[in-house]
């Protein structure tokens, strides 16, 4: 199937929805970029390796739950309120963020391994937080059965995540060099939370790639 439909209706759902977007995610995206931020800040190359995956599954879990489930609502044409959406998102964090550790895990073991296993790993696995957060699936669950629903879709989704990822790792290739160091300004801090914002447009595009996976949950139309 071609890539392109599926990017046009993200970025369509993205554009339109962009304001609320922003209201549900950015204060805690904002908030993760502003621990990495002090975390640089304070102590430079002290700062043990672990420390920014444990920012990471603090706020990750709960602005990514929290948009899944707004995804989720609109597709049914429900518009469900900000609290109600992050309620539930902290409800599912612990269990969300030992996801996130698991599939974090295996996808750097994969990479370690060379970069075409973590790319696998990182496709095969894309489905994990959306069957843990619709379905209340298990960690281990939710792994699996992402396993089984990208069989058969490994190229369409690798193309799909690859077309709004690799320019945003080139930006962060070419971008982040230029800034200065983060205690000299903000415009590091500013740059951080911008991409770490336009990110989530990927988790929109693996939503769509994820209702076509559900046929019998999902009725593929045009992104609201």
């Amino acid at each position: 199937m071609n890539p392109l439909p599926i990017l046009r209706d993200s970025w369509y759902f993205f554009r339109r929805h962009l304001p609320a977007i922003a209201r549900l995610c950015l204060p805690l995206v904002a908030l993760e970029c502003l621990a990495r931020y002090w975390l640089v800040v304070s102590l430079g190359d002290g700062a043990p390796p672990y420390a920014d995956l444990l920012i990471g599954l603090l706020f990750y879990p709960v602005y990514t739950a929290a948009l899944i489930l707004f995804l989720d609502a609109r597709s049914r044409g429900v518009e469900p309120r900000n609290r109600e959406l992050l309620a539930s998102a902290l409800a599912l964090w612990p269990r969300l963020a030992l996801l996130t550790a698991l599939s974090s895990l295996l996808i750097m073991l994969g990479a370690s391994l060379f970069l075409l296993p973590g790319l696998w790993a990182m496709i095969k696995l894309c489905f994990a937080e959306y069957l843990l957060v619709l379905d209340r699936q298990t960690p281990l669950g939710a792994l699996q059965d992402s396993f089984r629903l990208t069989s058969g879709r490994f190229w369409l989704i690798l193309f799909s995540v690859l077309a709004v990822m690799v320019p945003l790792w080139a930006f962060d290739w070419r971008v982040f060099p230029l800034l200065g160091t983060p205690d000299e300004s903000l415009l590091p801090l500013l740059v951080d939370c911008l991409r770490s914002f336009l990110q989530l447009f990927a988790s929109v595009v693996v939503f769509r790639l994820y209702m076509l996976a559900r046929p019998e949950a999902y009725v593929m139309r045009p992104a609201e």
